[in-house]
């Protein structure tokens, strides 16, 4: 099987590795790529958002599968350009994709589907945000209703912080706050068959203790050894098979990941959002603990026959991300500057630690930082502790100047378990 991989993130690196060490995986191809993906598929240089260009190149490479990674490409509509030529592709359409790309249209398919989620109000102008906020109260939850690249949502008991977010987007949906804590769950689905995965939990803030401002994930780490054994069939039940049956009865199915964010309250699971595409940094880990090939998996979601497959098998040990972020990330980031020890961890730390690529370029033979998360170091272990030194013995072997990271990444559910 010839399979071409569309982005240039960590995600991208988990899925080209996994898609790399699957014996059905005769070529790997990835557009754009980076340094890190480099070492595992052939690079091309194509606009991820240019669905003729991603179609071309799909045909002259002779695909059998796209995988398109980032949220961008689906609610562009690249996925369906591809469909148009015929190659399989996991990844929803672009109206599918409205899932993520639009908040308020995600809050009018879970009222359709009976979803248990947040209250809200779509808000447009001053007036109603000043509304909303008053109906809900502190701590305010104020998100952009468009694609922010996770970054569009603000939860602060500042009104004042909440009114200047929602003067900055155009449209906003403004919900109650959930209490509890987080869980990200990806299921595979062929538009009609829903599969799910095993749940993650990442951290959002940049700082240690859930400090500072929000990023697109600082690490991650699976299995969640506090929630309740039922979880994953209880979502199943309630968020994700009804969603899917809903999409299916508006006549846009959606086909590829569903990754519900969810959050575990006192009143029950509630769903914060739906993303349309698997989640960094939450794949790295999900991946790392999947022992069924990962090409099948995909290629049956792509090609309607995710009703035969096979359940899906899981490794016991736990996986634990680390995301390296550059210095003033989530800011402007600082770029360009050489990063070292990446041979070390590979010498030393393999195969229980390895390090995912996210924003890097080469340069020669340096490998150079070209964004605001740089790299996940991904390790597994038998048990969260053992998973957590690994991935922070690998950290330390890493030189990146003024890079940051967070200390405490899983650490209280390790204590705990």
């Amino acid at each position: 099987m010839k399979v071409l991989v569309i982005g240039s993130g960590a995600r991208e690196h988990a899925l080209c590795r996994s898609l790399s060490l699957d014996p059905a995986v005769t070529a790997l191809h990835c557009a754009p790529g980076n340094a890190g993906i480099a070492e595992v598929a052939e690079l091309h240089q194509v606009d991820a958002l240019d669905g003729a260009a991603v179609s071309a190149l799909a045909v002259k490479l002779g695909a059998d599968l796209v995988v398109v990674g980032p949220e961008a490409p689906l609610v562009a509509g690249v996925a369906d350009a591809v469909r148009e030529t015929g190659v399989p592709v996991f990844g929803p359409s672009k109206e599918a994709a409205r899932l993520e790309g639009s908040k308020a249209f995600a809050k009018d398919v879970m009222a359709a589907a009976g979803v248990p989620t947040a209250r809200s109000y779509v808000c447009t102008t001053a007036e109603a945000v000043d509304a909303a906020l008053g109906a809900f109260g502190a701590p305010y939850v104020v998100k952009d209703d468009g694609l922010a690249a996770g970054k569009g949502v603000v939860v602060t008991g500042d009104a004042d912080a909440a009114k200047a977010h929602a003067a900055a987007c155009e449209r906003v949906v403004i919900e109650e706050y959930l209490d509890g804590p987080e869980v990200s769950l990806f299921a595979v689905t062929d538009g009609e068959t829903v599969v799910p995965l095993q749940p993650a939990q990442d951290f959002k803030r940049a700082l240690d203790g859930d400090e500072g401002p929000n990023t697109g994930g600082m690490g991650a780490y699976s299995p969640l050894p506090w929630a309740d054994p039922g979880l994953v069939d209880e979502v199943l039940r309630t968020v994700l098979q009804p969603t899917v049956d809903e999409m299916r009865r508006r006549g846009t199915p959606f086909s590829g990941l569903l990754y519900a964010g969810l959050a575990i309250t006192g009143r029950g699971v509630r769903v914060i959002e739906f993303n349309a595409r698997f989640g960094d940094p939450e794949t790295q880990v999900v991946l790392a603990r999947l022992q069924t090939p990962l090409a099948g998996v995909l290629m049956a979601a792509a090609t309607g026959g995710l009703a035969h497959l096979e359940p899906l098998r899981w490794s016991d040990d736990a996986a634990v991300t680390v995301v390296v972020a550059s210095q003033n990330y989530p800011g402007t980031p600082r770029t360009g500057d050489p990063i070292t020890g990446l041979e070390e961890v590979a010498a030393q730390d393999a195969p229980h630690a390895y390090v995912l690529h996210a924003g890097t370029r080469r340069d020669g033979d340096a490998v150079l930082s070209a964004g605001g998360r740089v790299l996940s170091v991904t390790a597994t272990g038998k048990d969260l502790t053992e998973a957590r030194d690994r991935a922070y013995t690998a950290v330390s072997r890493i030189r990146l100047e003024g890079s940051q990271h967070r200390s405490d990444i899983a650490a209280s559910a390790a204590a705990k378990a």
